[in-house]
């Protein structure tokens, strides 16, 4: 769709890219078990208790998928001062990612969600069911201004934003218009996604919902290209946004541009997928630090959707490196020429 050779040399300059990933920092809990039995005391499924796995979720996977791909990953956001955001420090910087902007505060749970895992040791494991811990309420006032003051102090420098609201109230309308002034000033991309609020985020350079929450944006039923068009148009105009990048599960990306025409994109690699846990956020920062390499916003996009493409193969919050991203980009290359 579009030549491999531009495709590369973006992926080239994500190395040196420094993005500043805002919004809510979660804890992802993994707890494995073989099935052993039915209880006596219910008609339940008793696991046998095999092994924990915990990785970072939300604006942390985020951000963890931007250090993937070769750029600098700069996270905002709060932990508690609770296991849940011990374990995500920890992670933070077994990654090799920098925590100064993670403000630990005292009284608030760092989010988490609990994914019961079942299946035998040689079978698929599958999710029986999954469990959230939430803070209660937004972030406190005086919370806000330190986040403020961070973010403010780690921005110099920084080749792109990108916002990732979980509805956890870390990202303030006071935080928000921060890093909209941030990157109009440094004049960097500020992209954004919003899981239940994203017509507050208005100004972005670029956003990427979901086929379904367009829906539940423009009260349409988007059963072809041709709705989808115009409730993406619409939302776009909503958003006073540049670019809007629909994602469509097995039906690809739709990606819609202010100044020019929507471009509809097939899905990458097999639509038989593995896990959707945490796609969206590797959508989103492989697009944001495509754009701050230098793509246009097509190739930007390709380049999201291939990521995509790979990350969904893999079991479980994952991320895609740049090797992997540039080594599908050359199958698909080879693939051209046979």
């Amino acid at each position: 769709m579009f030549p491999l050779k531009k495709l590369m040399d973006a992926v080239g300059r994500f190395k040196g890219r420094r993005v500043v990933v805002v919004g809510d920092v979660i804890t992802d809990e993994y707890l494995y078990g073989k099935p052993a039995r039915i209880s006596r005391e219910a008609p339940v499924l008793i696991l046998r208790f095999t092994g924990r796995e915990v990785r970072l979720g939300g604006a942390a996977n985020a951000a963890h998928n931007v250090h993937a791909l070769g750029a600098t990953a700069v996270p905002v956001g709060t932990v508690g001062l609770d296991p849940a955001g011990d374990e995500a420090r920890g992670l933070f910087e077994r990654a090799g990612i920098a925590t100064d902007g993670l403000l630990r505060v005292g009284g608030r749970l760092t989010p988490m969600k609990t994914r019961i895992m079942a299946g035998g040791y040689q079978s698929t494991r599958q999710q029986v069911v999954r469990l959230d811990r939430e803070p209660d309420g937004g972030i406190a006032q005086d919370v806000e201004g330190r986040l403020i003051e961070r973010l403010t102090a780690l921005a110099a420098g920084a080749h792109a934003f990108l916002v990732s609201d979980y509805g956890y109230g870390t990202v303030t309308p006071r935080l928000y218009e921060t890093v909209l002034a941030l990157g109009r000033q440094q004049q960097a991309p500020v992209t954004v996604d919003s899981r239940y609020d994203l017509p507050r985020f208005r100004g972005a350079t670029a956003a990427t919902p979901n086929e379904p929450e367009v829906e539940a944006l423009t009260g349409a039923e988007l059963g072809d290209e041709p709705a989808l068009e115009k409730a993406g148009r619409a939302v776009l105009e909503r958003l006073d946004a540049r670019l809007l990048l629909v994602t469509r599960g097995s039906r690809g990306m739709a990606l819609f541009e202010r100044e020019g025409p929507v471009t509809f994109m097939p899905v990458h690699g097999s639509d038989e997928i593995a896990d959707v846990t945490g796609a969206g956020d590797t959508v989103i920062s492989a697009f944001t630090v495509s754009l701050s390499a230098g793509a246009s916003p097509g190739e930007a996009a390709w380049l999201a959707n291939v990521a995509g493409g790979v990350v969904v193969m893999k079991r479980g919050t994952a991320t895609v490196t740049a090797r992997e991203l540039a080594d599908s980009l050359s199958s698909d290359g080879a693939a051209r020429q046979r």
